[in-house]
């Protein structure tokens, strides 16, 4: 019976990975306890610099089971930590998802403004995100704003880059027969710039909010406060090596959650044709 259920389950595993559907669940799971096995072995002994994964889980068990605890100040579980992180890359995000299409379709569609402009935007989207931070706080002298500007200014260059190469894609057919139709500027936009614009939207989205989740993180290190970067300093400062690992887990499942999000929006948006 026993050498039955052994041969029967490399069958199973097989055929899990034989699906396309169970593969793409499969093959992750398979990977990630390949890796802990592996940062398990490297880490068991004494004189490691790292703690092994089941140390991690010991060592930050309660912070795993109760994340909603919060004991004033920034004494907050995880939870809390990660929703003011997120606050501010969804006011920082949108503000600059508004002005970024906005600029890019205005930018995209004038030659002159295009080639003025450009230049400015290769030398801005260059500037590293914390380089802004002094900027902003000798600007805003409070330390939540400074934080969302840095979001903004962080993921506003790849939404406008990208808008106004959409722009810049349309098929010339379609402005010829706009202009034979005479189309209004109202209607010029919403049946031909817009929907021939709406994938290169998304993929500047996309980039833009990763950038975003970047940005919040670093930022938070600097200007303290609750929040997931603040955290993670925090337990640098207390040696807590495990609390930033269990941190770095958080943060790396929650931007993928944001770059998921964003790409189901776009599947929903996005005309199939450009899919």
């Amino acid at each position: 019976m026993a050498r039955t259920i052994n041969r029967l389950q490399p069958n199973r595993l097989a055929q899990l990975l034989s699906n396309k559907k169970t593969r793409k669940i499969v093959a992750p799971l398979i990977a990630v306890a390949v890796l802990l096995v592996i940062w398990q072995l490297l880490t068991l002994s004494p004189d490691a610099n790292l703690p092994s994964p089941i140390k991690v889980v010991e060592q930050t068990w309660e912070l795993i089971i109760n994340p909603f605890f919060d004991k004033g100040a920034t004494n907050k579980g995880l939870f809390w930590q990660i929703w003011a992180s997120l606050q501010r890359v969804l006011q920082g995000f949108t503000l600059a998802a508004i002005v970024g299409i906005s600029i890019g379709i205005v930018v995209g569609t004038n030659e002159f403004l295009y080639d003025a402009l450009d230049p400015i935007f290769q030398i801005l989207r260059t500037i590293p995100p914390l380089a802004w931070l002094p900027i902003a706080l000798a600007t805003f002298q409070q330390s939540n704003p400074s934080a969302i500007f840095v979001i903004f200014i962080t993921s506003i260059w790849p939404i406008i880059l990208n808008t106004i190469a959409g722009v810049q894609q349309i098929p010339q057919d379609y402005v010829n027969v706009s202009k034979v139709l005479q189309l209004s500027r109202k209607e010029y936009f919403l049946d031909v710039v817009f929907p021939a614009t709406v994938p290169y939207i998304f993929t500047g989205l996309r980039i833009g909010v990763g950038l975003s989740w970047l940005a919040i993180v670093a930022a938070e290190m600097l200007i303290g406060g609750v929040g997931i970067g603040f955290f993670i300093w925090d337990a640098w400062n207390a040696a807590n090596i495990s609390q930033i690992i269990i941190a770095l887990l958080y943060v790396g499942l929650v931007g993928l959650l944001l770059d998921k999000t964003i790409a189901f929006i776009a599947t929903k948006v996005v005309p199939d044709e450009t899919t």
